[in-house]
């Protein structure tokens, strides 16, 4: 209630709620974009007990409220009737924003994507060694468990993506739902269909992500435009109502059928390019194979492949593309063997490796790894190339329609030639993966979870922690300059809490003293942190930085996490975030009041490392000097 009432003061004295186009905020303030900053009034603002300053910069208008700005936030978004689904900040549409939004949108999806291969791989194993029937219903059950994430990934994809890219996530999630809705899949294989009498191609949309990914995207613009142009009173079901009946046709009708069309010319070409050059088409085919099951391109081949081993008793298009398969794995158990144990690397690359060698489904490692880390990109095509060229060159064909693993070894011939092929590619990708596959500042998953991210200290005593006295620590690697040579006046003047502020070399941050995390905030750009002795902590990376909506930023706790000094809280890009114009200058505040008025800064003027004492928060300036 309190905080209700006080943001209804707020929002009157920026103008009200028709003065308000959007709002975010940051560590410590409100930033609203105002329609007029002159009906805002900015001396009745700063005197309201609880607002700190007033901050009109960068074509925000910025209301400083200090560590409780969340709660105040969340009530005006509420009393304000704000949109917060629709996207916050613009993206510049570049090749890293694309991968980007790709991992953004897979990563959520990875630990159910590795679930389910595995128990794909358990089912492979139990039917080879007949200890189970592909045709009972034990095996119905669990296959069922397993094919769910891949049949059903455009119903997921729509609703990470949109949660990326802006948009309801919820209408994101039923455009991909639609286009796997049994009245419209009944119609796949139909001729003469149309909609509104344009000719309509229905195909099969499941485990694939081309279309999807063109829907959201053009979704997230549909739903800001219709958020503009329909009354507000009406956008609860008009805007999902208008978004999904232009949506999902239009998906239908081009962006499918468009996919479709491009792996059927895929196809035809590579048939052409087989009877012009094995070694060509061996590249082809094992290089870019992986970048064709992204799209969902691959099916393209299915027809042919079928018809090859009709006629000819043999595929030749398979026995190249197997080559891709097995680079994948390799890339996996590359990933395996370069990460530490206790790592999230190590306990996800292993079973993905065996997922790809048991079952012969690398979806996972595709979009776990592959788009995540983009120096696999070339690696991939490498090793698949190199392996699927040697199996072109010795003529190597597939036998019976099954997937590539280690069980269906017997239905390749000639033997020599395929495991020649799939061994290059395999050790290939692992290779090639372990020396150049990830670069050093995103070495995070790879260290073990449990490694405090630095080997040149000692934990402190618990003497150094208790009732109300705090040691803390350099919680960046970098030089520490005065709080008042920042240039940010709510910092510099020390409104929002007294300390210091770090130029980082390095790109993570670690927990300064033992705690808990108490505040992390939607942007990733700043976290708050309580210490055991009772002491309330700000670090924010950067000047501004909340501008980003979390791009260049990762998380690695999450609210309410106990923390132990060392920990790795949160990595970051500082070199991107430079390039993006940003300061990196990243204050590092107490914010409450009795921390403070106790708090004795040790180090103000060299450089530091997380083994660095930074402030004594709790103890007189006498006992500190002992």
């Amino acid at each position: 209630m309190r905080y209700e009432e006080e943001s209804k003061k707020i929002i009157e004295l920026v103008g009200g709620k028709s003065n308000i186009n959007s709002l975010v905020h940051c560590a410590t303030r409100l930033r609203f974009s105002l329609k007029n900053t002159k009906k805002a009034d900015k001396e009745a603002l700063e005197k309201l007990p609880y607002v700190m300053s007033v901050v009109n910069s960068g074509g925000q208008y910025q209301v400083v409220i200090g560590s409780k700005v969340p709660d105040y936030y969340a009530a005006i978004q509420s009393l304000a009737d704000l949109n917060e689904d629709a996207p916050k900040t613009e993206k510049k549409l570049s090749f890293n924003y694309v991968f980007e939004v790709i991992s953004g949108a897979f990563s959520p999806l990875i630990p159910a994507m590795a679930g389910s291969g595995m128990i794909k791989a358990v089912l492979t194993i139990l039917v080879e060694m007949k200890l189970l029937a592909d045709t009972s219903s034990t095996y119905m059950v669990l296959s069922a468990a397993s094919n769910a994430i891949f049949y059903f990934l455009p119903v997921f994809l729509g609703i990470t993506l949109t949660k990326k890219i802006g948009g309801n996530m919820y209408v994101g999630g039923v455009i991909g739902a639609a286009l796997l809705e049994p009245s419209f899949t009944g119609m796949i294989g139909q001729e003469k269909l149309d909609f509104l009498g344009i000719n309509l191609n229905v195909v099969d949309y499941a485990t694939t992500i081309f279309p999807i990914f063109v829907a959201i995207f053009i979704y997230s613009f549909v739903d800001k435009l219709l958020r503009k142009i329909i009354f507000r009173d009406l956008q609860l079901f008009a805007v999902p109502m208008f978004s999904l009946m232009i949506m999902v046709p239009l998906t239908a009708l081009l962006f499918g059928p468009f996919g479709t069309v491009i792996g059927d010319a895929l196809s035809q070409g590579v048939m052409w390019l087989i009877g012009k050059s094995a070694l060509l088409s061996g590249i082809v085919l094992g290089g870019g194979m992986p970048f064709m099951v992204m799209f969902g391109l691959h099916w393209g081949f299915s027809p042919i492949t079928l018809e090859n081993l009709t006629v000819m008793g043999g595929d030749s298009i398979e026995g190249m593309a197997v080559a891709a398969v097995f680079a994948q794995i390799g890339i996996a158990i590359g990933f395996y063997l370069k990460s530490k144990k206790h790592s999230k690397m190590k306990a996800l690359a292993g079973p993905l490796a065996l997922t790809g060698l048991f079952a012969g489904v690398t979806e996972p490692i595709v979009y776990g790894l592959i788009l995540r880390y983009k120096r696999l990109l070339p690696i991939v095509a490498i090793s698949g190339a190199i392996g699927g060229a040697i199996c072109g060159v010795t003529g190597v064909t597939m036998n019976a329609y099954v997937f590539h693993n280690i069980f269906s070894i017997p239905v390749y011939t000639p033997k020599v030639g395929y495991f020649i092929g799939v061994g290059a590619a395999l050790i290939a990708g692992a290779i090639l993966t372990y020396f150049f596959g990830v670069k050093e500042d995103e070495m995070t998953d790879f260290l073990p979870e449990t490694d405090q991210g630095e080997d040149d200290f000692q934990e402190e005593p618990l003497s150094e922690q208790v009732m109300n006295e705090t040691t803390v620590y350099a919680p960046l690697e970098g030089t520490v300059i005065p709080l008042k040579e920042v240039d940010d006046d709510v910092f510099s003047s020390e409104i929002a809490g007294k300390g210091v502020a770090i130029i980082p070399t390095d790109n993570k941050v670690v927990a300064p003293f033992d705690g808990t995390v108490v505040a992390i905030f939607p942007s990733k750009h700043a976290i708050g942190l309580k210490s055991n002795g009772g002491s309330e902590l700000l670090i924010h990376i950067g000047i501004n930085t909340v501008n980003l909506n979390g791009e260049h930023f990762e998380t690695k706790v999450e609210m309410g996490d106990t923390i132990k000094r060392g920990q790795t809280l949160l990595v970051f890009d500082r070199e991107k975030i430079e390039q993006e114009g940003y300061a990196m200058t990243s204050p590092v505040i107490l914010t409450d009041g009795q921390s403070m008025e106790t708090m004795n800064i040790i180090n103000t003027t060299e450089s530091v490392t997380p083994a660095t004492k930074l402030f004594v928060v709790g103890s007189s300036k006498e006992e500190t000097d002992k």
